[in-house]
């Protein structure tokens, strides 16, 4: 082995340990390598509607038997600017598949959201939440948050910061929870 290739290996051997945990369905330490926390398997999130900056208000109750990705953040957040192009990969790379990729915005004018999404070249659904009613519904206190919600509307987990989505590891996750059979609610 030449210098530096041993870390190369220990990384591939522990990316393959999580690809295996996931393929035998235990995904606590899936979560806790990824950073995220966990729920126990009955927890359901809040419900909401919530209006979007350019298009129909959307509910949660509505993306029922899709793998929901929901990102709490707002503009003047530096991490949420580093975060957010990573969300609107994954939102290109497995929409057709069945995930949606949410990105509520904490308090802010319908403008300037628009604005700022404008310059970051994001697709992804923008809502807003005027009032902060939703980040509130959900706990967060500080951004960017974000939080898993399985095909059969169960909380899967919760990001507190940003995190590296655009990475193998959470990408392998996204890809485990889309395999998953769909709720038929």
């Amino acid at each position: 082995m030449s210098p530096g290739s041993g870390g190369v290996f220990a990384g591939l051997v522990a990316f393959l340990a999580l690809l295996g945990t996931l393929a035998i369905g235990q995904p606590a330490g899936v979560l806790q390598a990824l950073g995220l926390a966990g729920y126990p398997t009955d927890t359901r999130p809040p419900a909401f509607s919530a209006a979007t900056v350019d298009g129909p208000p959307l509910s949660l109750e509505s993306l029922r038997n899709r793998v929901v990705l929901l990102n709490f953040w707002a503009t003047w957040c530096l991490e949420c600017r580093v975060e957010l192009p990573a969300l609107e990969q994954l939102h290109r790379d497995y929409a057709r598949r069945g995930l949606t990729v949410l990105a509520v915005n904490f308090r802010e004018e319908p403008g300037t959201v628009r604005q700022y999404a404008r310059k970051l070249g994001l697709t992804v659904p923008l809502l807003v939440d005027p009032a902060g009613a939703i980040t509130k519904s959900y706990g967060v206190i500080g951004f960017p948050t974000s939080f898993l919600i399985g095909r059969d509307g169960r909380a899967v987990a919760r990001a507190i910061g940003p995190k590296e989505w655009a990475t193998a590891a959470p990408r392998a996750l996204i890809e485990s929870l889309l395999t998953e059979p769909t709720g038929r609610h």
